[in-house]
């Protein structure tokens, strides 16, 4: 299981084990959404919709690092642990979606899966009362529009659901390449009725 390291190395600190996770989450979407951009300026061609999807799946795993690391405020050796392990995943990644966009994806989409049933279990823990279930920070609450009185549960539900989202869009993403289908509308075209837009 991927799990294995991040389950020998943070037991049941979630909150530091989701700071991590977020930290690595975070940059599959800024990566392909930058390649792609960069090809479709070389190749003066229309993207078909990638590049939107990729930039606000980036965006929206950068909102869930900074909510925990409001909640869990990393010390300065953390945070430069946390650069370096971001910075480390960039290059990775990067090289490996240059080589096979399809591999990348799918990659994405086990690595989310993951996240998944780590945020589940990090519910576990709040309900049985091993982590306290304190506020919601302000800036979970305003980015998911959640009531004023949201709890930490709250904020774990709403960033599993994402990541859920997430999980299966690159795995769709995935299968999309290996199709052939250059449009992300494409598998919506025989269907008249689905509206969809071209860009």
């Amino acid at each position: 299981s991927a799990r294995k390291p991040t389950d020998i190395f943070f037991r049941n600190k979630y909150i530091h084990r989701s700071v991590m996770l977020e930290v690595v989450a975070a940059v599959p979407g800024m990566v392909g959404g930058l390649i792609r951009h960069i090809k479709s300026l070389q190749g003066m061609r229309h993207d078909d919709g990638w590049i939107g999807h990729l930039l606000h799946e980036a965006e929206n795993e950068r909102m869930h690092l900074m909510t925990w690391m409001e909640v869990s405020k990393p010390v300065m050796w953390e945070r430069a642990l946390i650069a370096t392990v971001q910075t480390g995943f960039f290059v990775v990644f990067s090289l490996l979606y240059m080589v096979s966009p399809r591999t990348a994806h799918r990659v994405v989409g086990y690595l989310e899966e993951e996240a998944v049933t780590s945020y589940t279990h990090f519910i576990g823990e709040i309900d049985a009362g091993r982590i306290e279930n304190v506020k919601a920070p302000e800036i979970a609450v305003a980015y998911w529009n959640l009531d004023p009185e949201s709890t930490l549960r709250d904020v774990v539900l709403a960033v599993r659901a994402d990541e859920a989202l997430h999980r299966d869009t690159n795995h769709h993403f995935s299968d999309c390449i290996h199709a052939k289908f250059k449009s992300l509308f494409e598998d919506m075209d025989t269907n008249s009725n689905k509206p969809h837009i071209k860009y």
